[in-house]
């Protein structure tokens, strides 16, 4: 019976160590979302555009029931969100005609493209790829941002930045 345990106190600590070292692969996460909405306010009587580090908002207010996302200091990016819809509108409550989205990250000023990704009905998506170009580790002053592909890629959501801890 002792190689067993021997065995399975080598395999825990194998097994404990390859965790940390995937936490340490992490440049930065977003646990949470924002949806846009495209007034910040208003100037001298006209409405003022809640333009992000010069992305345009999308051209109605935007909700995001959910947004997880973790870019890795190699560059990758894994982001999953759902509930990305239309808040007012005759066609509130849908995705309108966005069909594809993608996620930008800004560290500072300089912006990190992820590939796209389909938008499906109910608002769901999930980004899987690598960063184009591969952004600073560690990322300062994080801004991630889900924005439509066509066009300007005007932004629909925005991530909140770190992890919330597992109850």
């Amino acid at each position: 019976m002792k190689p067993l345990f021997a065995h399975l106190a080598i395999a825990s600590s194998f097994a404990l160590g390859s965790t940390h070292a995937l936490a340490a692969d992490v440049n930065v996460q977003f646990d949470g979302g924002i949806g846009v909405d495209p007034v910040s306010g208003i100037s001298a009587g006209a409405p003022v555009l809640n333009t992000v580090q010069g992305v345009p908002p999308g051209g109605r207010p935007w909700v995001i029931r959910k947004l997880r996302a973790t870019v890795f200091v190699d560059g990758s990016i894994s982001a999953k969100g759902s509930g990305l819809l239309l808040a007012g509108g005759d066609a509130i409550g849908t995705r309108a005609t966005i069909a594809q989205v993608m996620a930008t990250l800004f560290c500072g000023t300089d912006a990190f493209n992820s590939p796209a990704a389909a938008l499906d009905a109910a608002g769901n998506f999930s980004i899987k790829g690598t960063l184009s170009p591969k952004p600073p580790s560690p990322c300062a002053s994080p801004v991630l941002l889900i924005r439509g592909t066509a066009g300007a890629g005007a932004w629909f959501a925005a991530g909140i930045p770190g992890r919330e801890d597992d109850d």
